[in-house]
């Protein structure tokens, strides 16, 4: 499939690509910097630079794929200002409507809940730290996950609390992997960004999670 990846570059996102070209999908990735595209994509990657306000960029991002991947994550730098992944997403949208793009893969925390979540100590404890400390931040994500979750696309909302640069420790579903819903399921806290990366790129031709927001963790 040809799918295109929003923060392509950032840690998790360019594990991401990495995994969608083993998993011998063609990328379009969208970056912000130039700089930051890793050398080793070389020309197995077609590369769109720019910003997040740039409508015609990212048209030209989405035009000819078959799904859409936004490993985006608002800023964690408390002198950050305003929404730019808010209005981002909404370019992103209005692309894949032009383009007949129905497939969207996003990432979260379990501040969004699944629809059919109710919420529990860990979602409220999730949810009150940022909306207490880094109200932006969870302004942010709220608002880039909200318009996804509101449309008439196949979405997925990948979630999760605490990434960390350790290992990959399985494939989706193996056991160094738990998959489910908060209230329902046993979770926990610590996920591998490896394996955040693997899960994610599995969900472009996988429909288990069609309208859902599956939280991960180790």
């Amino acid at each position: 499939m040809n799918v295109t990846v929003f923060g392509a570059t950032g840690a998790i996102g360019s594990l991401t690509v990495a995994e969608l070209l083993n998993r011998g999908h063609t990328v379009t990735a969208y970056a912000r910097n130039a700089a930051k595209v890793p050398s080793s994509w070389g020309d197995r990657v077609r590369v769109v630079i720019g910003e997040m306000s740039d409508a015609d960029a990212i048209d030209t991002a989405v035009a000819g794929a078959d799904a859409v991947v936004s490993a985006l994550g608002p800023s964690m730098d408390r002198k950050a200002t305003g929404l730019p992944l808010v209005e981002g997403t909404r370019h992103i949208l209005d692309a894949m409507k032009r383009h007949g793009v129905t497939r969207y893969i996003g990432h979260a925390t379990p501040a969004v809940l699944d629809p059919q979540e109710k919420p529990t100590a860990v979602t409220r404890l999730i949810g009150f730290m940022p909306r207490t400390f880094m109200r932006r931040a969870y302004d942010e994500i709220h608002g880039m996950t909200g318009p996804v979750m509101a449309s008439d696309l196949d979405w997925t909302i990948v979630r999760f609390i605490a990434p960390k640069d350790t290992p990959k420790t399985s494939s989706p579903g193996g056991s160094g992997l738990r998959v489910g819903f908060f209230g329902t399921d046993k979770l926990g806290f610590a996920i591998s960004r490896s394996d955040i990366a693997t899960f994610t790129a599995a969900q472009v031709d996988d429909t288990t999670y069609i309208r859902r927001a599956p939280a991960i963790s180790n």
